[in-house]
C-alpha cells in the first residue's frame, strides 16, 4: 500500500503523523511511504532521516493526497486538505466531528473512508489513541494555567504551590478521566490544593486510592460544581463524552461570578468545550478574558510539546496503521471491532452515532456497511 504523511498546517502544529521509526516498520512490511518535505523538521526529524530508511520525499501536499491510498495525519484536515481527499482513500487522524459541521460535511462530500483516532477503542472500552494526548494535555493544562495566573498574563498573581505563610492556589478539575488524573498529578506536585469532580463513584474511588488525602474528590452535582468553581483560582475542564460534544458544565453566569483573575483551561475544546464561554484559540493567541476570567482554550495543546507528543502518539497509532496498510481499511475493520469503532465517515455516510445526533444527520451502522 502507498501511505502518505503530509505536513501539518494547523496553527503552531509541529507534530507529524509518522516518525521515521514508524515509516521503517511500514517499509519492512512491504509498503511504500510518501513524506511531505519538512513534515518532521520542526521536531528534529529532517528529510534525510526519512529518506535514509526508504521513504520518498515529495515537495507538496497535493502529491500526497493525489497518490496515497492511506493518509496518516495528526490533526483534523483543514479545508484545503478536505478538498483534496477522494473516494477509495482512507484518512486516519484526529477528527472531533461532533462540534464541527463544516468538516463533517466536507468529509462526507469527499467520499473518503475517515477513521478517527479519538473513537478507536480497546478491549476494556478505553480510547487508546486519545489517551497519550490526554496525558500530555492534562499535564500541560496545569502549567498553562499556572502561567495564566501570573499578573503579566491577566491572572490574579497566585502561585499555585504558595510559599510558607501564604495560601496555596485552589485547582478544581472537572472530570477524573485520563486528562483529569494527569492534571491532578501535576497540580499536586506543584503543591496546590486540588479538588476533582466526577459523576462516577468508581472513578472517585480510584482517585482516592491513588492520591489519598492529597486531593479532595466530590460527586458531580450542580451545587458542587458551582461552589467549587466560584472558589477556584484555576478550573480545568477535563470532561469527555466519546465522539460527542462536551457538556457545558460552567455557565456564563457562573463565569461572571468567579474571582477576577482566575483561570479556565478547557481541555475539552476539541469537542466544543465544557465552559459556555469557551471558544477555540491557538498557540499564537492562546487566551482571552471574559468578565475578568482568563480563558485558555487552545485546540491542539499537545502541539506545543510536539516532540514528546508525536512520539507518544506514534507509539499508540502504529499498530493500527500497520493493520490498515497490511489488510486494507475494510478488511482491517472487519477483523478488528476496536478499529471499526473509529470509523466516523464512510463513502458519504456518517457512521458514528454521536456525530449523527450532533448534526441531525442519518446514521449508518458501521458494522452493517463494512459487512456488506
Amino acid at each position: 500500500m502507498l501511505v502518505g504523511v503530509p505536513k501539518e498546517i494547523k496553527n503552531h502544529e509541529y507534530r507529524v503523523g509518522l516518525l521515521p521509526a514508524g515509516v521503517r516498520e511500514l517499509i519492512h512490511h512491504g509498503h511504500q511511504v510518501l513524506v511531505e518535505s519538512d513534515a518532521g523538521h520542526a521536531i528534529g526529524f529532517d528529510n534525510a532521516s526519512y529518506a535514509a530508511i526508504g521513504a520518498e520525499i515529495v515537495a507538496t501536499p497535493q502529491e500526497i493526497f493525489l497518490r496515497a491510498d492511506l493518509v496518516v495525519k495528526v490533526k483534523e484536515p483543514q479545508e484545503v486538505e478536505r478538498q483534496q481527499l477522494r473516494e477509495s482513500q482512507t484518512l486516519f487522524t484526529y477528527l472531533h466531528l461532533a462540534p464541527d459541521l463544516p468538516q463533517t460535511q466536507g468529509l462526507l462530500d469527499s467520499g473518503a473512508t475517515c477513521i478517527a483516532y479519538e473513537t478507536v477503542t480497546d478491549a476494556q472500552g478505553r480510547l487508546p489513541l486519545l489517551a497519550p494526548m490526554s496525558e500530555v494535555a492534562g499535564r500541560m493544562s496545569v502549567q498553562a494555567g499556572a502561567l495564566c495566573l501570573e499578573k503579566s498574563h491577566g491572572g490574579s498573581g497566585i502561585l499555585l504551590g504558595g510559599v510558607p505563610g501564604t495560601h496555596q492556589g485552589r485547582v478544581v478539575i472537572l472530570g477524573g478521566g485520563v486528562v483529569g488524573q494527569n492534571a491532578a498529578q501535576m497540580a499536586v506536585g506543584l503543591g496546590a490544593s486540588v479538588t476533582i469532580i466526577d459523576k462516577s463513584l468508581d472513578i472517585l474511588r480510584h482517585l482516592d486510592a491513588r492520591f489519598g488525602h492529597q486531593v479532595q474528590t466530590l460527586y458531580a452535582t450542580q451545587d458542587a460544581i458551582i461552589e467549587e468553581t466560584l472558589a477556584a483560582d484555576l478550573v480545568i475542564g477535563a470532561v469527555l463524552v466519546p465522539g460527542a460534544s462536551a457538556p457545558k458544565l460552567v455557565t456564563r453566569e457562573m463565569v461572571s461570578q468567579m474571582k477576577k483573575g482566575s483561570v479556565l483551561v478547557d481541555v475539552a475544546i476539541d469537542q466544543g468545550g465544557c465552559f459556555e464561554t469557551s471558544k477555540p484559540t491557538t498557540h499564537a493567541a492562546p487566551t482571552y478574558i471574559v468578565d475578568g476570567v482568563v480563558h485558555y482554550c487552545v485546540a491542539n495543546m499537545p502541539g506545543a510539546v510536539a516532540r514528546t507528543s508525536a512520539a507518544a502518539l506514534n507509539n499508540a497509532t502504529l499498530p493500527f496503521v500497520l493493520q490498515l496498510a497490511d489488510k486494507g481499511a475494510e478488511a482491517a475493520m472487519r477483523v478488528d471491532p476496536h478499529l471499526l469503532h473509529g470509523l466516523n465517515v464512510y463513502q458519504g455516510k456518517v457512521t458514528n452515532l454521536q456525530v449523527s445526533e450532533a448534526h441531525g444527520m442519518a446514521y449508518s451502522a458501521p458494522e452493517n456497511i463494512i459487512a456488506a
